[in-house]
């Protein structure tokens, strides 16, 4: 009888207790390899691209910037006078540029359509030496569920990872499923979701270690937490098994 309640403690303290497995993250983490590489985020549709262009002469790269009329906005309107400097890649993924016109951005990165707007104007004869700089000015991404902040959150790094977005949302409570992050992503009209173990390093070298525009992140609750009262919901089955156990037990010591 002793050892029947002894068995019974057990299972109530197991019960009870979250494992460290199921909180700690990148608990293989001495395994990782030291050099990883990840794929570079290529434009997408709708994209905003702040593109400038310099030259040893200012005057002449002047008509290759595109300035929206500053008079036309008021006080305080630096963000909406960003934006309207920008270029919006089109469901096409084309931009258009002053003089050189439309350009194609499909499947290139912003690094190399600096190189390639470089050239256009260098072998068109447009400009000698120019410098052009790309960089995406509306980068967002959405984070779901069992997170301190849940919402949507912009960026304008060029590379920002999974770890630092769910940073940015405050990490997860303790109540977030750490083995099943779901990420939700779409790349040329076509919808991807990823699950990702985050107590493990197996994603890093995964397409989802960097975060992409319009990214959505989506942290489950655990098993608990879904039975609203943590490990009460559970109790009330095991406690009919404990109640059949030691009835059966008395019935049998007699």
């Amino acid at each position: 009888m002793k050892l029947l309640l002894k068995g019974i403690i057990l299972c109530l303290l197991m019960s009870s207790c979250a494992t460290k497995k199921q909180v700690l993250y990148f608990q293989d983490v001495d395994e990782v390899a030291k050099s990883l590489e990840y794929p570079t985020s290529t434009i997408q549709v709708n994209d905003l691209l702040k593109i400038n262009v310099s030259a040893l002469d200012p005057v002449a790269a002047e008509p290759y910037n595109k300035r929206a009329n500053s008079g036309t906005q008021s006080g305080g309107g630096n963000s909406n006078q960003a934006n309207l400097d920008a270029y919006l890649v089109s469901s096409d993924y084309a931009i258009l540029f002053p003089i050189l016109g439309y350009i194609d951005v499909r499947d290139k990165t912003t690094t190399e359509l600096e190189k390639h707007i470089t050239n256009l104007l260098v072998e068109g004869g447009h400009l000698k030496m120019p410098t052009v700089s790309v960089r995406i000015i509306n980068g967002k991404f959405t984070v779901l569920g069992e997170v301190k902040s849940p919402g949507m959150y912009s960026f304008i790094e060029q590379s920002i990872t999974l770890t630092q977005a769910l940073g940015m949302a405050g990490d997860l409570t303790i109540k977030g499923v750490r083995e099943d992050i779901v990420v939700i992503r779409e790349i040329s009209g076509v919808r991807e979701v990823a699950h990702i173990d985050m107590t493990s390093t197996d994603w890093f070298n995964s397409p989802y270690y960097y975060i992409k525009q319009n990214d959505v992140i989506v942290v489950d609750q655990n098993y608990s937490a879904v039975k609203k009262a943590g490990i009460i919901g559970d109790l009330g089955a095991l406690l009919g098994i404990i109640s059949f156990s030691i009835s059966l037990a008395l019935l049998l010591s007699r």
